[in-house]
């Protein structure tokens, strides 16, 4: 080769490989590894005259231990030579048989390599000496009568031996090849980047080959750190070899980042969306990946039309300033959305499909109008499963076309409707838990006059649960669609392959750093190596979203150790369960009113509830200490007490009262609880008003209430705040009398029902409430246990009690039964925030005892508000009118809120 300097062009690496230290235990598993790695590496020599060489097995002087070595030391060396530019030849069995039976001498090798005409001929020795070890190489060229060349690698313990075995290597590729060795390795023109940093990734050392090929890995391997903008290797004569030197040169770093023309973000903000900073390498390709990343963040707040470009000021050092120039344009929203294609349904019916739309009134308050890529994305299958749930099997919705104007976007879609097909054939076959006809029973798609995919899947899933409730958890239900294209009709049938049995094997539970496990598996009520029941575990994961103790509950199920078991991991992601709340309102009795509470749901993980709760205002005062323990003596029973002290202004009266109340509850059937509790109260009666009632009259003094209560409650609610489906009804009596001079007997009733709406997170819900509440003979039924409505939890526009019956002489007191009925609209204002939009309609009236109820009786209030389930706490800010305003009654609407917040 000639001596004169070598100039490489550079280039980006595409491999590299990292140097291990082996053990003497993993030593065996090690070589044979190498065998592999050396095997995989594309030959880089140089395009010379091949060079046909025979390896012959090693002989192993000492130690039967180490016999495995005769045939791996061959194969490394036969790798190495190979990845050189040798052509190995194997020799044949006999030739083998020759050289084991021989004395490994230089005559037998030489026949070898005679019969076999190659080139060169290798084999060799290892011996130990204690912990030491030499290896002895022979080469030999069996044409040419001249001794074999000798080479001796001494090494220091087994961990050694592989890099001996290189070493030896090295020194046959120079002889074979006749090549030089690297006499030194210099490192020049870097100035920030440290020389041992770069000699880290030249695997090529002092003593080494020299050759292209290795010199060539080495550009490669330091180019691919990335800090280098050109890198020249040039080799001279020394001494003893090639002297080698790597000339690189440093990229420019950033001494600055600056921006020019951002209003709607400042420079902090788009920074943070930037992944280059001050120091960085100053390469071209990552300016650009950065530059989308800022169009990127401008168009989420849509800015559409935004350009950036950039500018570097060069500076001393090799350092450059960066500014990004940035043309925001307008803020873009979506100004019409239109269809074409579309005959069956109008355009108007489509946008209620998708949830893009078009800007609205509130567009400068509210996300209507925005833009955002990932939904449009999901209105296209939206579209596409509306038209399949009416019958178009074979609609098809195209790519929306976006059209970017200079101060407003218009958005189509493509619509090929196809064929309106009718629901045909419905059949069942495969394995039948039930009989066939109860089966086609639990069908829904019979039902329907035209195909519904999203019925036939719900179909499918009630066949799946029917079956995975008996224990089938792995059964398939396949819906096989068959298309009459000339009748227009699909004939369906449903095959059911029920498989086996399964039964829980594990149960884990992670996630959960402050909940114990057994609080999360009480709820969850599926147990190990009981048979699987789907019902029962959705059940149990709804049991633990209603337990507001955690954000997140992912379950997920894999196969156990045989295939009738199955493992159930359940991953939960705490929230904060402690809970301050505080609030307020106003009504004609207290004006304006505070309250706070302080209280934990997850008392020290047990899934105890324990709060301390305050309401403070002009003309009243209430403290309260509760404690609820939801699984007495880890049984289904719950157990609790509540501790209190009121006092009250009246607008007739003054009440004050302190008692205590035991709690306990018990399991009924799925969802359904019967409460027991008692009370004892103590209250006092004074500075009762000369224009009361008689019966306000009296209650002058102190009485003495001894009171039990039974309430029956069905409850099924996803979730007991933002509740989006399910039921939550109650009946309840509760009899005064078991001693003071308090006796009346309350019956109540309520059923409040919650359903998603025409979109996603708009909820419908209606409340209905009812009482009725008598005096018992030879007791006394104080005003206080008496019914009033009005205010932010009955009929809202009304002042709290401000709905009440009248005596004979027509003076306010309470009633002795009321109907209470509310309508809400929740809607998502800001969905992501959980900010939502609530319209309302209540309805209602207290009756005395003598009144019929009527129809024509009932009060009507209504307005809206606003209602955000945030993640610190669930707040209430509401508007409300009296609809049917009597005579002498305002006509102005009342505001009233609250407010709570967690830590």
């Amino acid at each position: 080769m000639r001596n004169s300097n070598m100039l490489f062009q550079r280039f980006f690496a595409t491999r590299g490989f990292s140097r291990h230290v082996p053990s003497t235990f993993f030593f065996t598993r090690l070589l044979l590894l190498a065998v592999v790695l050396f095997s995989i590496v594309p030959s880089t020599a140089r395009a010379e005259e091949k060079v046909q060489v025979v390896v012959l097995p090693f002989r192993i002087l000492e130690g039967d231990e180490l016999g495995y070595l005769k045939d791996q030391i061959p194969e490394l060396i036969k790798t190495q030579l190979k990845n050189e530019g040798a052509t190995l030849v194997e020799p044949e069995k006999q030739d083998l048989a020759a050289w084991e039976s021989s004395d490994a001498d230089t005559d037998t090798a030489r026949r070898i390599g005679i019969k076999l005409s190659v080139d060169y001929i290798v084999w060799g020795y290892l011996s130990q000496s204690g912990s030491a070890y030499n290896l002895n190489a022979r080469l030999l060229r069996p044409l040419i009568l001249e001794p074999a060349a000798t080479f001796d690698v001494a090494i220091d313990g087994i961990g050694n031996l592989l890099s001996g075995i290189q070493e030896l290597s090295r020194e046959l590729v120079i002889k074979l090849f006749e090549r030089q060795k690297i006499e030194q390795i210099i490192i020049t023109g870097n100035k920030r980047i440290e020389s041992d940093a770069i000699e880290q990734n030249i695997k090529t050392k002092p003593g080494d080959p020299y050759t292209a090929a290795s010199l060539s890995n080495d550009l490669k391997a330091v180019y691919a750190m990335g800090y280098f903008e050109d890198i020249r290797i040039e080799a001279t004569d020394g001494e003893d070899g090639k002297i080698i030197t790597f000339r690189v040169q440093e990229k420019p770093t950033i001494r600055r980042i600056s921006f020019k023309g951002n209003y709607a973000f400042n420079d902090d903000e788009i920074n943070e969306a930037l992944n280059i900073k001050s120091g960085s390498i100053l390469n071209v390709f990552s300016i650009q990946n950065n530059i989308g990343r800022i169009e990127s963040l401008y168009k989420e707040k849509n800015y559409h039309n935004v350009k950036v470009t950039y500018e570097i000021k060069e500076l001393e050092n090799n350092q450059g300033d960066l500014q990004f120039i940035i043309e925001e344009g307008k803020k873009l929203k979506i100004e019409k959305i239109s269809f074409e294609g579309n005959t069956e349904f109008d355009d108007e019916a489509l946008k209620d499909v998708i949830k893009t739309n078009e800007k609205g009134f509130w567009t400068f308050f509210t996300d209507s109008g925005a833009l955002k890529k990932e939904q449009l994305r999901q209105d296209t299958i939206s579209l596409r499963n509306f038209y399949q749930n009416n019958g178009f099997i074979d609609a098809k919705v195209g790519e929306p076309q976006v059209e970017y104007l200079e101060d407003m976007i218009y958005i189509k879609f493509k619509i090929d409707e196809g064929k309106k097909y009718r629901v045909g054939k419905v059949e069942i076959s495969g394995d039948m838990l039930l009989p066939k006809a109860e089966l086609m029973d639990r069908l829904k798609i019979t039902q329907e006059e035209f195909y519904n995919r999203e019925v036939v899947h719900n179909d499918v899933l009630t066949l799946t649960d029917l079956y995975s409730d008996e224990g089938y958890a792995y059964a398939d239900v396949f819906p096989r669609i068959d298309k009459d294209t000339e009748a227009l009709v699909v004939n369906i049938l449903y095959v059911i392959k029920q498989g086996k049995n399964v039964f829980f094997e594990t149960i884990s539970i992670t996630g959960n750093k402050r909940t114990r496990d057994k609080v999360i598996r009480r709820e969850l009520n599926v147990y190990e190596q009981e048979l699987f029941s789907g019902k029962r575990l959705k059940r149990g994961i709804r049991n633990l979203y209603r337990l507001d103790y955690f954000d997140d509950v992912k379950v997920e199920t894999s196969k156990g150790s045989a295939d009738d078991k199955i493992d159930l991991n359940v991953e939960v992601k705490e929230k904060p369960t402690g809970q301050f709340q505080v609030g307020g309102g106003y009504s004609t009795l207290d004006y304006g009113y505070v309250m706070a509470s302080i209280g934990e749901r997850n008392l020290f993980g047990r899934g105890q509830t324990l709060n301390l709760s305050s309401t403070l205002s002009a003309k009243s005062s209430t403290y309260m200490l509760s404690f609820t323990e939801p699984y007495l003596f880890d049984t289904r029973i719950s157990a609790g007490f509540d501790i209190y002290k009121t006092e009250r202004d009246y607008s007739l009266y003054d009440k004050s009262s302190q008692g205590s109340r035991i709690r306990l509850g018990f399991p009924v059937v799925t969802d359904t609880r019967l409460y027991w509790s008692y009370t004892y109260d103590i209250s006092n009666i004074s500075n009762i008003d000369d224009d009361a009632a008689n019966r306000i009259k009296e209650m002058d003094g102190t009485h003495i209430t001894s009171s039990t209560q039974l309430t029956l409650r069905y409850d099924t609610r996803d979730k007991i705040l933002n509740t989006t489906e399910g039921t939550n009804s109650f009946v309840s009596v509760e009899y005064a009398g078991l001693g003071g001079d308090i006796g009346f007997t309350k019956y109540t009733a309520g059923s409040s029902w919650f359903w998603p709406l025409f979109s996603s997170g708009t909820v419908g819900m209606i409340n209905g409430k009812t009482g009725y509440v008598t005096e018992n003979q030879n007791g006394f039924l104080p005003d206080y246990e008496r019914f009033y409505l009005g205010g932010m939890s009955s009929v809202r526009g009304f002042g709290w009690r401000d709905l009440h019956a009248l005596d004979e002489f027509g003076d306010e007191i309470g009633g002795e039964s009321f109907i209470q009925l509310n309508l809400e609209w929740i809607l998502p204002l800001i969905k992501d925030a959980g900010i939502m939009w609530v319209f309302f309609v209540d309805t209602g009236n207290v009756f005395g005892e003598k009144d019929t109820v009527e129809l024509n009786d009932f009060r009507e209030g209504g307005g809206g508000g606003i209602r955000w389930f945030s993640p610190i706490g669930p707040m209430r800010l509401e508007y409300a009118w009296i609809l049917d305003p009597v005579e002498n009654e305002s006509t102005n609407g009342r505001w009233e809120f609250s407010i709570g917040t967690a830590f």
